[in-house]
């Protein structure tokens, strides 16, 4: 099983309603992508000032269904859509778990 991590740090032109927007389009993803195996995400509680502001995290049966979904076209476009100029800062990792 291979575990994706990414975390975001917004810029500051980043509205509530984008943030919305952004965490129903990683809702959907699942239902469209099914090498997703399980698919968590949210906003960072603000327990430490150096904390990102948003994570999420999918696990993948494999390392081929984790670049399927790197890949896969509405993965992209939800990058396109909700991510691209909005990012400040971002760090990811990929690793085995289970």
């Amino acid at each position: 099983m291979i575990r994706h991590v990414v975390m975001f740090r917004w810029n500051d032109t980043v509205t509530q309603d984008q943030l919305v927007a952004m965490s129903a389009a990683l809702d959907a993803l699942p239902a469209v992508i099914p090498e997703i195996a399980t698919y968590r995400h949210g906003p960072d509680l603000g327990l430490a000032p150096t904390n990102y502001d948003y994570t999420v995290v999918g696990d993948f049966a494999s390392v081929d269904d984790f670049t399927t979904y790197r890949d896969h076209p509405e993965h992209r476009r939800f990058i396109a859509d909700h991510i691209t100029g909005r990012v400040a800062d971002r760090v990811a990792v990929q690793h085995e778990i289970g």
